[in-house]
């Protein structure tokens, strides 16, 4: 743990000046400067190419910044982290997601005991029931076999499993239908169901404690829709499983404790998908393309652990976003996946990015001074580009962007892949250069119009390519933006794995609930605006 405040750190200070120096730098003139600067600002690691020249910086823009990681103890606390020291100091926690992909004949031990035969002991009780339900040897009550697969979950149990699900659909089982209910609100459910026979029907119910309220609310409807259907309790156990540790609850609900795939409290919820909680991702593509995923996760864990911080790819793209929140005090962060199986991927990365970062205390307790946790968010391109990238282009906010692009498409269809890429390529350049007043006069446009159609361009971007988005790919994609966010939190020395402002207001809708549903006009101690609005809604309830 860290005491020296990090604005006050010399290598914090000899970047604020360096930023005073280079703020107004134009990308046109750097990489006029520089022929090379193309190839040369770029790294190529497990099977991805990270074009990072279109940014804001210099050569000694990176020296400052690697100067900074290293005064943080960066490779400390990563090895830290790798070792399963308990770097969540606000829960007492180890954080481990990297043992959740970690080869068999790994040892990563946490208080006392090599936590991997474990891992891989619930993998293969994982692959065993996947194979049992994909080849339909696993019998619903009534004795046909399972053709629904719904994962009942929220926050990590959720976006996990639907992004994966999303991102690799071309390898899943296509006779296979997959939904995912997280909502508490009762449409989230009734669509997800609406079309289907309770009897072909088997619900995941994710939750590691088996009490999280939107889970077991929607968990129980879901019970209750079954039992109306199938009109017996010894149901259940043949069309519920659950990923949990409450061995006790999981029973309760009807569950047979041998359908209870088990994580631990060393992984949080967001960094959870290759756990257990990825059931669902399982059954889809199958025990194989599972294994290739988490391959692919721990050859960027390995990556990140190994490489020089001037080659490491998620060092560099964690660097960048300290470089833009901190000194150009940009807000967000935009994710552009070039890929229609991504287009769930910006919203996973919010919650990675910002439950994980979201900190106003450092780990020491002290408030920060400083801004930490950029705002992530994102479309698939082309979609975006029909949508807000016009604020992007000739806004007045700053926002660094990330391209994600493969050079094959999984499904070639005439010229379509080469016009997507094009468009990546197409718009990073647009962005880094712009068009300028004299290139629109030179071309004939109208005085008038030249202000509206000039582009300012010099607005930073990455581009992450790879040959072909596979199973392996996801997991090394996944865990680069993963070890981004941690090399984030170190230089802000924050708690990146703890979540409490989650907590307040799951405390309060506890409270409101009962006031929301008596059958007498309760007594309310809530400020002015919140009895008012809960009155509001109950009278409007009766009508």
């Amino acid at each position: 743990m860290s005491t020296t405040l990090l604005t006050e750190r010399d290598e914090w200070k000899a970047l604020a000046n360096h930023y005073e120096k280079i703020k107004n730098v134009r990308l046109q003139q750097l990489f006029a400067e520089d022929e090379k600067r193309g190839e040369r600002l770029s790294a190529h690691a497990v099977g991805l190419y990270f074009d990072y020249s279109k940014n804001l910086i210099t050569d000694e823009t990176l020296r400052l910044l690697l100067n900074l990681a290293n005064a943080c103890k960066l490779r400390e606390r990563i090895d830290a982290m790798f070792r399963g020291d308990k770097i969540n100091v606000t829960e007492h926690r180890a954080v481990l997601h990297v043992a959740l992909r970690a080869p068999r004949d790994t040892s990563i031990v946490v208080d006392g005991e090599n936590v991997v035969p474990a891992v891989q002991e619930v993998l293969d009780r994982m692959a065993s029931f996947s194979d049992r339900v994909r080849s339909g040897e696993w019998k619903g009550f009534t004795g046909k076999s399972i053709r629904n697969i719904l994962n009942i979950g929220i926050g990590g149990s959720d976006l996990g499993p639907v992004m994966a699900y999303e991102a690799l659909r071309h390898y899943s089982q296509r006779d296979l239908v997959f939904r995912f209910v997280s909502n508490v609100d009762g449409t989230d459910f009734v669509e997800a169901t609406h079309d289907l026979s309770p009897d072909e029907t088997l619900f995941i119910v994710s939750s590691k404690t088996f009490t999280t309220l939107e889970t077991m609310t929607n968990a129980h409807s879901a019970r209750d829709w079954a039992l109306k259907s199938l009109q017996n309790e010894k149901a259940i156990a043949r069309h519920f499983v659950a990923v949990s540790t409450n061995k006790a609850e999981v029973t309760k609900f009807g569950i047979d404790s041998a359908n209870m795939f088990e994580f631990w409290d060393w992984v949080g919820g967001r960094y959870s998908m290759d756990s257990a909680i990825g059931l669902s991702t399982m059954i889809a593509i199958g025990p194989e393309n599972f294994r290739a995923m988490l391959a692919g996760f721990h050859q960027m864990d390995e990556h990140f652990r190994n490489t020089p911080f001037d080659r490491n790819l998620p060092v560099l793209l964690g660097l960048l976003t300290v470089w833009y929140g901190d000194f150009f005090k940009a807000q967000t962060v935009a994710v552009l996946p070039y890929d229609q199986y991504l287009k769930r991927f910006p919203a996973y990365l919010q919650q990675l990015t910002m439950e994980s970062n979201g900190k106003h205390v450092t780990l020491d307790g002290a408030r920060v001074d400083y801004e930490t946790g950029s705002i992530f968010w994102g479309e698939p391109g082309t979609n975006g580009q029909h949508s807000f990238y016009q604020l992007i282009h000739q806004g007045t906010k700053l926002v660094p962007c990330d391209f994600i692009g493969f050079c094959q498409s999984l499904n070639p269809l005439g010229s379509h892949h080469d016009l997507l890429m094009s468009n990546v390529f197409a718009q990073t350049e647009a962005l880094a250069f712009g068009k300028s007043p004299e290139a629109l006069k030179a071309e004939g446009t109208e005085e008038w119009l030249i202000p509206h159609r000039t582009f300012d361009g010099n607005r930073p971007s990455n581009t992450i390519l790879a040959e072909r988005l596979t199973p392996e790919m996801l997991g090394r994609l996944i865990a680069l933006y993963e070890h981004s966010v941690f090399t984030q939190g170190v230089i802000w020395n924050i708690d990146s794995f703890d979540q409490w402002g989650v907590e307040l207001g799951k405390v309060l809708a506890k409270k409101i609930i009962p006031e929301l549903e008596a059958a007498k006009e309760p007594e309310l101690e809530h400020d002015n605006s919140t009895n008012a609005l809960i009155r509001f809604y109950r009278r409007s309830k009766r009508k």
